[in-house]
């Protein structure tokens, strides 16, 4: 097995370690440090920021640490920082893309100011001859390869961002800039690994690594009083409803087609969501957002589980985690075919439209049994963040 150790990491990018929820920056970060020192850099405050959010008690701590009346350098565990960086950045993207000669000015000048602080909190580490990795901050971290000379520049793509206006707007023209003077780029799905490849040669897919300690098996699971009333077969999804990126239409459908299904639907909606023809359906059943300590149980009360994502730019490339949690508690799984789902094909059912999901979760409910399930729960814990960080190691080794 490839193993890096001894070496001082730093990490940039969009994720905030005070952040509640996990991520995929945060568990490499962990994985990382267990043989390396790391420096998790949140990102910096910028005036919109602080403008907006100044009740926000990480803001307010972030401030004090600006301020010099709290530490900014937080010990997390054995070998791994959190940094809160004293610059303060001005708010730019605002600018239309035709100023982007005046963007990149003022995105220059932040990163220097966003990099000093980085050096001072390196030097209070005794960080040397680091290894810089970027998370997806096409911005933030656009001069940071030539102001922190690092030994090795990583750029790690784990999401389509420019199918996002914010980052589109300015990102278009410099995310492929960025990504060519990268040392390495890095993805966790072939979709994405297949982009990097169009700008740097140095690209390889690392996979996804996954949290499953949760979604045990051979844990007991009580149903959920919200779940004990509901008939099955239960088809079950869990997750934000989001518009953007589930098809409302398909969830409909099936519920049109079986009226015998319960369709059975965990986590918040947006407005459209709230506003759509499923709430009129009688066999389907919102439950809302819970407690993510409280999803295997509903999960495991579900006799399919499906993601009925939308295919757009948001979607194609995403690496889905519900697909391994789902699995990873045995259950089949019906899910919108991607290019990333070939990945699961051999042990999820891939539907292209609307009626093959009926078609498919019917065949699911038939002909489940125990060496299938078996089979989920191998394949979904063999995605480890030691394998995903181990081929991290293995690409940083190779273009050395």
């Amino acid at each position: 097995m490839s193993l890096i150790r001894n070496r001082d990491i730093v990490i940039i990018g969009l994720q905030q370690w005070y952040t509640p929820i996990g991520s995929n920056c945060k568990n490499i970060a962990l994985q990382f440090a267990r043989h390396n020192r790391v420096l998790y850099v949140n990102a910096p405050l910028d005036r919109r920021t602080i403008l907006h959010q100044k009740d926000d008690p990480n803001v307010v701590y972030h401030l004090k640490t600006i301020q010099k009346t709290e530490p900014a350098i937080v010990p997390v565990r054995e070998n791994l920082w959190s940094y809160y960086p004293s610059a303060v950045l001005e708010s730019i993207n605002w600018l239309p893309a035709p100023a982007r000669p005046l963007f990149s000015l003022l995105n220059k000048r932040n990163n220097r100011k966003f990099a000093a602080s980085i050096k001072d909190a390196m030097n209070q580490l005794g960080f040397k001859d680091v290894i810089l990795f970027n998370d997806n901050d096409i911005f933030r971290g656009f001069y940071m390869k030539e102001l922190l000379k690092p030994s090795t520049y990583i750029y790690y793509s784990r999401d389509y961002l420019l199918g996002v206006d914010y980052w589109r707007k300015h990102g278009e023209a410099l995310e492929p800039l960025h990504i060519a003077k990268a040392d390495i780029a890095v993805a966790n799905s072939n979709y994405l690994t297949d982009i990097l490849k169009k700008y740097n040669p140095n690209s390889y897919y690392v996979g996804q690594g996954c949290d499953l300690s949760l979604f045990d098996i051979t844990k007991q699971y009580d149903i959920p009083d919200d779940m004990k009333s509901i008939k099955g077969p239960v088809v079950g999804y869990v997750g934000a409803l989001n518009s953007h990126r589930l098809d409302i239409d398909t969830i409909a459908h099936i519920a049109r087609e079986r009226k015998d299904w319960s369709i059975v639907l965990v986590g918040p909606e947006d407005e459209v969501f709230q506003q759509s023809v499923l709430h009129k359906l009688p066999n389907i059943h919102f439950l809302g957002r819970k407690e993510l300590k409280d999803l295997p149980a509903y999960i495991k009360s579900f006799d399919v589980c499906i993601n009925p994502q939308q295919v757009n730019v948001l979607t194609i490339g995403n690496y889905p985690l519900k697909i391994d949690e789902y699995l990873a508690l045995g259950k089949p799984v019906v899910a919108t075919a991607t290019r990333t789902m070939e990945f699961f094909d051999s042990h999820t059912y891939l539907a292209r439209n609307a009626n093959e999901y009926v078609t498919l979760i019917n065949k699911a409910i038939t002909e489940d049994n125990a060496a299938l399930l078996e089979q989920r729960v191998a394949f979904a814990r063999s995605h480890s963040w030691e394998n995903s960080v181990t081929a991290i190691y293995e690409a940083i080794l190779n273009t050395a």
